[in-house]
């Protein structure tokens, strides 16, 4: 009982020595994975997906073209892991948020702070103007958006604008319909900043402001 207590600590000693050096190199690996993101991010941008080599990736990420195939089966797998690693998070935060007792208005209003400060605000939005851009072109990248945003986003917000309706918040079931124009000026703001932000550059939060008051009315000021 007594050799059996000591060798399980001795093969506990061995473990715990073994550890660090182990998560160091995890860290490592995950410093070059983002660093690979970070990296394809910026030349999807400039360049859009079609255009992007990924020697073009390696050589901004500072690493041989070799150690991209380490991480990332091909350009399309790696496009797909940056609208999970990027977009994915904001998605959970959305899914686990206590939204039934809070009020509607209250509800689009935390949807679009979200949106404007963890994606307007962020290179994040570069993501969802890729895929407006390149989706048509190449199906697969708008369906792995589609799966891993939208399906899995669209029916919270839904099963919540539906509630509203049934509980009087809401006078007309549109929204619980048609989601989609709870959002659709972010998007619109996108797009047209994009295009023709340098000659009439389209405030956003306001913007947002002024479409929710369409839609729930002019907040009190009282």
């Amino acid at each position: 009982m007594v050799a059996s207590r000591k060798r399980a600590r001795k093969r506990g000693a061995g473990r715990s020595k073994e550890d660090p050096p182990r998560r160091a190199r995890a860290d490592r690996r995950e410093k070059r994975r983002a660093a690979i993101l970070a990296a394809a991010l910026k030349e999807f941008a400039a360049r859009g997906f079609a255009d992007t080599r990924l020697d073009d990736v390696a050589r901004r990420a500072r690493i041989a073209k070799g150690t991209i195939y380490l991480y990332f089966r091909d350009k399309e797998s790696l496009f797909q892991d940056l609208v999970r690693t990027m977009l994915s998070p904001l998605v959970g935060t959305i899914e686990a948020a206590p939204l039934r007792d809070v009020p509607i208005r209250s509800v689009a209003e935390m949807i679009v702070n979200l949106f404007i400060k963890e994606i307007y605000g962020t290179r994040r939005k570069d993501v969802i103007r890729l895929i407006i851009s390149e989706g048509p072109r190449f199906p697969k990248l708008a369906e792995v958006y589609y799966r891993e945003v939208i399906a899995r986003v669209l029916p919270v917000i839904r099963a919540r604008l539906a509630l509203a309706v049934d509980r009087g918040e809401l006078s007309r079931d549109a929204l619980a319909r048609f989601p989609q124009l709870l959002v659709a000026p972010a998007l619109m703001a996108i797009i047209w900043n994009g295009l023709f932000g340098r000659f009439a550059l389209l405030e956003i939060r306001e913007l947002m402001r002024a479409h929710l008051d369409v839609l729930f009315g002019e907040r009190s000021t009282t």
